[in-house]
């Protein structure tokens, strides 16, 4: 990749190094373990259990975190799952499988991971009220279904051997606390990977997902299926630490608590899940002191959901926010600061980018191999003909401005070509390629990438971790850094819920290039973007054939822009093709400047 002089980016500190990336999070699992081994020393029997149930809770609302917190999925069955990993290890007691209480409550998290596919499977075409109803049902249907079988053994009182070593109760809690770390670390690794940014990105636009190469189906049944695993791993410690489970540990009304307590406490963050733990332990006990009903801990739950869920807020994401707030300000003045400076090695054709009307088309590129051609292109809903036998081509490496009125037709052509639209007439071929059939996921990893005039970047994420997410390849970090700098984003480490939409935008734009793709289609690029900004845009965009290697589609609404940046232009207007070819050949097409009407002026 070139090299071209920009503003350096900001240092990195400690928490950019990465050899403290990768061993803080041992590192402070290694001191929890310290902290368990004390606890299991110190605490009377009482506290003890309480605290192991404590754990075990933790643990199936780090799972919750993941199937809710992250991938934006109700999901109200998570005791249930729990049940499943119980169910195993029960089973492999009474059969005396060998291996043990580990390698039983092993299997057990793996069953319920098999089962949490199976249930996600719904989640596929059903969100929202109709996936809860679904999740719900499936509690209620487990747990009838347990309360007339009962668990294996408990009918002759046949108990759980625990692991030796670890049979006394203070043993066994701090079994639970190595395996709640070890969880802890999995959860944490995964967050930080593919399947953690696809999670969050489904959160946030399934289509915005599918169009960065990520199969939103795999992404659901991916979570799903982890967070049944880990409610699978603390039903089979639940039933370690009772050793003889029944039916009334895993009601549906207690998965609906837990998941309250996951809303609430902001179980995607792995401190908030555990948090989340004591909660469900704390308290049921406080009540009990006070001679309150425990019962009463149920309608406590559900009005702090209630609360969570109206401030669309959660408690974990509020100290986080309340401690990142001056990062965020430092990484927004540098953002702000770099990206309304023109690219240093585009500071000479400043004064031409403010002034020109024209861009400049290299007549090779009109030679080259055509990356993208659309033949009869044809789109109806009903009798409405959205698109009507559009045909063109957009040779490689090369800028292709796609303009026309309101209602033209030109978002319709972007969800055709891209996939989202695949019931249409016609051929689209992408390197020589028919993409008939393809769905837009398939067409993103073939090197067809497109923004949206929408955000369809996830909060969530980092700036980096959004980035690598949508390259979907290895990238350095001076790769990133230098491509960042060049668009003027804020650093990787930034947080994108405290960049504001234009920036994020950039970011978009950015993380599609990281992806080398053969066609990018950019709509409305500037939207969000200041006077100066679309300067600086505009010679950015010039840049990206030569200095990435990919064909550009601008759809923008701002004339200027495209006259600067675009040397090839087509012209939609209701559907069909006006004009196509040269900038200057098209503006002065009578049928162009006629559809434009008020816009006569600007294209004079």
């Amino acid at each position: 990749m070139p090299h071209a002089d920009r503003p350096l980016a900001p240092s990195r500190g400690l928490t950019g190094n990465p050899l403290f990336r990768n061993t803080w999070p041992f590192a402070v699992a290694v001191v929890c373990v310290l902290v368990g081994l004390v606890l299991s020393n110190v605490l009377s029997g009482y506290f003890v259990f309480l605290a192991i149930s404590a754990v075990t809770a933790a643990i199936a609302i780090l799972g919750l975190g993941i199937v809710t917190g992250s991938a934006g999925m109700i999901a109200l069955c998570q005791l249930t799952f729990a049940a499943v990993g119980a169910w195993i290890v029960a089973l492999f007691n009474l059969w005396h499988v060998p291996g043990g209480f580990i390698v039983w409550l092993i299997a057990g998290g793996i069953a319920a991971g098999l089962v949490g596919m199976l249930v996600g499977l719904p989640a596929l075409r059903l969100r929202g009220v109709n996936l809860a109803v679904v999740t719900l049902g499936f509690a209620a249907a487990a747990d009838v279904t347990l309360v007339q079988i009962q668990f294996p053994g408990s009918a002759d009182s046949i108990s759980i051997d625990r692991p030796a070593g670890f049979t006394s109760d203070k043993q066994f809690f701090f079994l639970s606390i190595i395996v709640l770390v070890v969880c802890g670390l999995g959860v944490f690794f995964l967050q930080r990977g593919r399947w953690g940014a696809s999670w969050k990105a489904v959160a946030f636009s399934e289509r915005g997902t599918a169009a960065a190469g990520q199969s939103v189906q795999s992404a659901k049944l991916t979570a799903f299926a982890v967070s049944a695993a880990l409610g699978g791993i603390s039903g089979g410690l639940l039933a370690g630490q009772v050793q003889l489970p029944f039916a009334s540990s895993f009601t549906p009304l207690q998965s609906l608590a837990l998941y309250v307590l996951a809303i609430m406490s902001g179980a995607h963050l792995i401190d908030m899940a555990v948090f989340g733990g004591i909660l469900w332990v704390l308290v049921p006990e406080l009540l009990k002191r006070w001679g309150i009903p425990q019962d009463w801990g149920f309608v406590i739950f559900g009005v702090l959901g209630v609360q969570a869920l109206t401030s669309g807020s959660n408690l974990g994401q509020t100290i986080r926010s309340a401690i990142w707030k001056r990062q965020d300000r430092k990484n927004a003045s540098v953002s702000a600061a770099v990206l309304t400076a023109l690219p240093a090695d585009a500071d000479e054709h400043a004064e031409e980018i403010r002034t020109t009307t024209t861009a400049v088309l290299d007549p090779a590129v009109l030679n080259g191999e055509p990356v993208l051609t659309v033949e009869h292109l044809t789109v109806q809903f009903g009798a409405l003909k959205a698109l009507d036998d559009v045909s063109f081509s957009v040779p490689a490496a090369s800028i292709m401005g796609l303009i026309g009125p309101n209602g033209a037709g030109k978002s319709t052509f972007v969800d055709a070509i891209s996939g989202f639209l695949p019931k249409h007439g016609g051929r689209v071929l992408l390197g020589g390629r028919d993409l008939a059939g393809l769905s837009p996921t398939r067409r993103a990893r073939l090197g067809l990438r497109r923004t949206f005039q929408q955000d369809r970047v996830p909060p969530l994420l980092t700036v980096g971790g959004y980035v690598r997410f949508v390259a979907r390849r290895r990238l350095s970090a001076a790769d990133i850094d230098e491509t960042l700098a060049f668009f003027g984003c804020p650093p990787a480490r930034a947080r994108l819920s405290s960049v504001d939409v234009g920036t994020r935008r950039l970011v978009e734009v950015a993380a599609a290039l990281l992806s080398q793709p053969r066609l990018l289609i950019l709509d409305e690029p500037a939207a969000g973007l200041s006077h100066d900004e679309h300067l600086a845009l505009a010679a950015r965009l010039r840049e990206l054939p030569e200095r990435y290697g990919t064909a550009l589609i601008i759809i923008e609404h701002d004339l200027d822009l495209v006259r600067s940046v675009c040397p090839m232009l087509t012209v939609l207007n209701f559907g069909t093709v006006l004009a196509t070819g040269p900038q200057d050949e098209v503006l002065a097409n009578p049928d162009v400047v006629k559809a434009y009407m008020g816009e006569t002026e600007l294209l004079s």
